[in-house]
């Protein structure tokens, strides 16, 4: 079974999808650390920084689907 870490690799250098998800995380990120540097958030900003939770999250999730769907086929391809 691949390591992680190479499964990240691997569909980083053959998946658009996979490297927009990433870069679209760790852009996120970034304007999250932005807001956590704020000693006191607006409520517009509050609400700013649970959307960017929101969506960090659902692409994280994204990309845990897509490893899980690359380690299935690569440990189906390997059985045959």
């Amino acid at each position: 079974m691949m390591e992680e870490s190479r499964i990240v690799e691997q569909l980083r250098q053959t998946s658009i999808e996979f490297r927009e998800l990433e870069e679209s995380h760790h852009r996120l990120d970034a304007e999250l650390a932005e807001l956590h540097k704020r000693h006191v958030l607006t409520p517009q900003e509050e609400l700013l920084k649970k959307q960017i939770q929101k969506e960090k999250l659902v692409k994280k999730d994204r990309m845990a689907a897509m490893i899980r769907a690359y380690r299935e086929t690569q440990a189906h391809s390997s059985a045959t």
